[in-house]
């Protein structure tokens, strides 16, 4: 009987080395079909393209553009690959098929071309796993160092980013980790080092270490005493105080949800723990007499402001700590007649009309209430208050029969290439022409951050998908500001499309070269 039981030890050991050493096995790149798809103008791989078999198995292409296919049983075999990918264009075959017949040979590799129709060149996708997997398989090198997971981190929301220092600081609000469905809801965090300090070309990559908690998975940003609801941050912005100290600050929303908001306030930067904390508790009322948005500093009659909005910054505050923490020092842009109250209701608002000077022209000025948006120079148009050409808030959408463009979320800055400040921003669609509700991209410049944007030029679709709160990040612009860079939140929320495997919840990374736009045509030579 011992002798059995010894017997059939050794065989169970034997048959688990055997089953741990098949697990473990690591497969040769002469072990996959390569398949690497590229831009046919910058001969640069494009991520997410999906190439999908007659039977609907689909495979996505990697930030490198690169599938690594490993079908053993299909060696030697023909397949067609419909090719499709948002904002690039696979040719077409004799039937109207966009896509290519592949034969199958592992340890062999091909390339196919697509060309871009967007004006904007997708690089690569910022955050998740598997960033660079089939690149890896294949046996190439990669430029990050975290190619395939960092802090245990699968899907962020839209993103929040400020150089202090030699480091920049990145935020985002909730991230999903691979282990469970309930990831993190009170802001993640990261930082990676700039161009100028040894960091990545923003043509390669970013290289993010993340903030982290034991199990290693992205921690939490700031600290809330109430631990009801989900903890955003938007507004990240740095001051100097009346000495001359550094500060950075944000505004922070305590919510049931997206609707209901349990608490707003103001919170700091600790430099030495790494987190925010609350710095002044504002009530559970949405107001704007807040930092908000992505502040961009603006000078005025000598002072330096922080301007902000979504997208136009319409209000200013001094830019100091003091002035920041006082809510009668906001101020909005606004041609909007006199209503005596700073926090007028939404029934006010929605009555108000449009101040006028002698003249007759809109009495544009700076003044301690709300600021004028969107919606108030539509309703304005409807009730004939003003004329089309009295807008600043609504672009015009080109080569699209001069259509009002309803911008949902973006950012501003100043770019020395165009002389002017340009714009970044995603449309949200009033109508169903639109191929998507948030994922359409425009670009539009004014001589002014407060406008007049008066044309808007789409240079990025997502059909069936959203890519909302797209962020321009001027730290990464070069060539004087000819390219720039942006990324946005890709996703299928606020869709009934299926999501894109890893991509989907994530953050893109585009890039933009100015010169190759019609943007003389479009927006004049550049401003003064």
């Amino acid at each position: 009987m011992q002798k059995r039981l010894l017997l059939l030890l050794a065989v169970m050991l034997c048959w688990t080395s055997t089953r741990i050493n098949a697990c473990s096995e690591s497969f040769d790149s002469k072990d996959y079909f390569e398949i690497q798809v590229i831009d046919r103008s910058t001969q640069r791989g494009v991520p997410m393209v999906a190439l999908t078999t007659v039977d609907d198995v689909t495979y996505y292409t990697d930030s490198a553009g690169r599938v690594a296919l490993r079908e053993p049983e299909l060696e030697g075999q023909e397949l067609f690959f419909k090719i499709d990918s948002p904002g690039y264009r696979a040719s077409k075959d004799g039937f109207g098929m966009e896509g290519v017949r592949l034969k199958i040979e592992h340890g062999q590799a091909v390339i196919l071309k697509i060309d871009r129709v967007n004006l904007a060149e997708r690089l690569y996708r910022i955050t998740g796993r598997d960033i660079y997997l089939d690149s890896i398989r294949l046996g190439y090198s990669v430029p990050l160092k975290h190619p395939l997971v960092a802090g245990k981190v699968v899907g962020q929301d839209s993103v929040q980013a400020v150089r202090i220092g030699e480091r920049l600081f990145w935020f985002w609000g909730d991230t999903n980790r691979i282990s469970y469905p309930l990831g993190l809801f009170r802001t993640a965090g990261a930082v990676s080092l700039p161009v100028d300090s040894g960091g990545l070309a923003p043509q390669d990559g970013i290289d993010f270490e993340y903030f982290t908690g034991p199990d290693g998975f992205a921690r939490e940003m700031i600290e809330v005493a109430d631990k009801k609801g989900v903890v955003w941050i938007h507004g990240v912005c740095s001051v100097q105080d009346k000495n001359g100290a550094l500060h950075v600050v944000t505004q922070y929303t305590r919510r049931k949800g997206l609707a209901e908001s349990l608490e707003i306030g103001m919170a700091e930067w600790n430099f030495d723990r790494e987190r925010f904390e609350v710095l002044d508790v504002l009530g559970r009322e949405e107001s704007w007499q807040i930092v908000r948005d992505h502040p961009l500093l603006q000078t005025m009659n000598g002072i330096n402001y922080l301007a902000f909005g979504g997208p136009f910054p319409m209000t200013r505050v001094p830019a100091t700590l003091e002035e920041v923490r006082n809510r009668d020092a906001y101020e909005s842009f606004t041609c909007r007649e006199e209503l005596n109250e700073s926090n007028p209701s939404k029934e006010t608002l929605e009555k108000s009309k449009p101040k006028r000077n002698a003249d007759g022209s809109l009495q544009w000025r700076w003044a301690k209430a709300p600021p004028v948006t969107q919606h108030d120079e539509r309703r304005w148009l409807r009730q004939g208050l003003i004329k089309m050409d009295e807008a600043r808030l609504l672009p015009r959408a080109i080569d699209e029969k001069d259509r009002i463009v309803e911008l949902h979320a973006g950012t501003i800055a100043y770019n020395p290439w165009r002389k002017r400040w340009v714009m970044i921003a995603n449309e949200q669609a009033l109508d169903k022409s639109s191929p998507s509700y948030l994922g359409e991209v425009f670009y539009c410049e004014s001589d002014s951050p407060q406008g007049p944007f008066i044309k808007g030029l789409k240079v990025a679709t997502h059909p069936g998908q959203s890519f909302y709160n797209p962020c321009h990040h001027p730290f990464f612009d070069q060539a004087g500001g000819k390219l720039i860079y942006f990324e946005g939140t890709y996703c299928n929320s606020f869709t009934k499309s299926p999501a894109t495997p890893k991509y989907n919840y994530n953050q893109l990374m585009y890039r933009l070269d100015l010169s190759s736009l019609p943007i003389e045509s479009a927006f004049g030579p550049p401003g003064q």
